[in-house]
């Protein structure tokens, strides 16, 4: 997973106004489930870590109709899963694993199946701790299971 994450680099440093900030934030380990014939939805995990603090506030993909961040939690004995309102915090330093079972991007409606072996683009839109917004690019390979590397806690 090396190579996605130098990738990713390389595409933020590409992003002229926004590259300040995004070359202060770091995904590691971003893969998204593959899907089974007929199904319409499926998860997308990584590990974020920003320099100077923000929030994850969106995310969007062609092959998806609505993507959202999300959070999985357990209520009274209830798994129950629900969009993350006013973006996902980041806080200075500190490694946020969005992973299966906590919090994580959902990809709903989606437009195709996602074969394992191949690739999806998926935009995420950051805010600064000064509210400047900037949007990364990643290339996320699609994988049966979650790569060895991904951290399972969050």
């Amino acid at each position: 997973m090396k190579f996605v994450r130098i990738a990713c680099v390389s595409l933020m440093a590409a992003c002229g106004s926004t590259a300040l900030w995004a070359q202060s934030l770091d995904v590691q380990n971003p893969w998204v489930r593959a899907t089974v014939q007929g199904q319409k939805a499926t998860g997308a995990f990584m590990t974020l870590t920003a320099k100077e603090g923000g929030k994850l506030v969106g995310v969007s993909t062609p092959v998806a109709g609505v993507a959202e961040v999300h959070e999985m939690k357990t209520d009274g004995g209830v798994m129950k899963m629900r969009a993350v309102e006013g973006g996902l915090d980041l806080p200075a330093g500190k490694a946020v694993a969005l992973n299966p079972g906590g919090y994580h991007v959902m990809l709903m409606d989606l437009k195709l199946g996602l074969k394992a072996d191949t690739t999806i683009p998926l935009t995420l839109v950051f805010k600064d701790a000064k509210g400047a917004e900037s949007k990364i690019e990643v290339k996320v390979p699609v994988l049966m299971t979650p790569p060895t590397a991904m951290p399972m806690s969050h």
